[in-house]
């Protein structure tokens, strides 16, 4: 397929890089002779710049969303767009191509390279990107003292603190500078004092930075004060 005509294109316009509307999505897997409904007629409008919350109990659908606006799965009905990305329409090639330029993912887990440094860890999206080489290290050095991590560059991550670690994937997260970035429980692992840092830290990022976050979790107290919209789910269908 030539460039020009593949079914979606980057948007043209800043202010809608990030806006993102699912209408009537449906999610459903097999399991054994059962079919498990994860979503089921969800729509929804999030802005470009909100800071959305994805709240719910174990199982009410949350992370299935959150893989949806990753483009690391597909609706089983109904259409998930961010910005002009028809996300349920994409080629391979293609999911990897919106990964790649629209979305940073941040993990409960981390998911550092362990053997790695963490300018390494922060510089390796733009390695894998194609990035040249020129810039890509004074990049990373200048996103990792964003995140209050310049002291800390050539420790590894078992040399660092979960927070240290969870700077240091936020930091790898916006690397390549996506106007979305999503992120799965990334308090999980936290103690409340560091857990209310990171918390301070994705609201900075989306209030100076004008990025769209989206945060999955399932203690909505410890970003109530920071979010602009709060998206609940009860057994994979919005709340109310």
């Amino acid at each position: 397929m030539k460039p020009s005509e593949r079914p979606v294109s980057r948007p043209d316009s800043p202010a809608e890089k990030a806006a993102i509307a699912l209408r009537n999505v449906s999610k459903t897997y097999r399991s054994g002779s059962h079919i498990v409904r994860a979503l089921a007629g969800v729509s929804l409008a999030i802005p470009t710049g909100s800071f959305a919350a994805i709240v719910g109990r174990s199982g009410s659908g949350k992370s299935t969303l959150l893989h949806l606006l990753a483009s690391m799965d597909v609706p089983s009905e109904g259409e998930v767009q961010v910005g002009s990305w028809q996300l349920g329409a994409l080629s391979r090639a293609d999911q990897a191509r919106y990964r790649r330029e629209m979305v940073g993912l941040v993990f409960q887990q981390f998911n550092l390279v362990p053997t790695m440094t963490a300018l390494q860890n922060v510089t390796l999206p733009l390695v894998l990107a194609g990035a040249v080489p020129t810039g890509r290290e004074a990049r990373a050095r200048a996103v990792l003292a964003s995140v209050g991590m310049a002291h800390r560059l050539d420790h590894r991550p078992a040399e660092l603190s979960g927070g240290e670690q969870q700077r240091v994937a936020i930091a790898r997260a916006l690397v390549a500078d996506p106007p979305l970035v999503l992120a799965d429980e990334p308090t999980g692992n936290l103690d409340s004092a560091t857990a209310t840092q990171i918390v301070e830290l994705l609201a900075r990022i989306n209030r100076e930075q004008g990025k769209t976050v989206v945060v999955v979790t399932h203690h909505f107290s410890e970003v109530a004060s920071v979010v602009t919209q709060r998206v609940e789910l009860v057994d994979g269908r919005l709340a109310g």
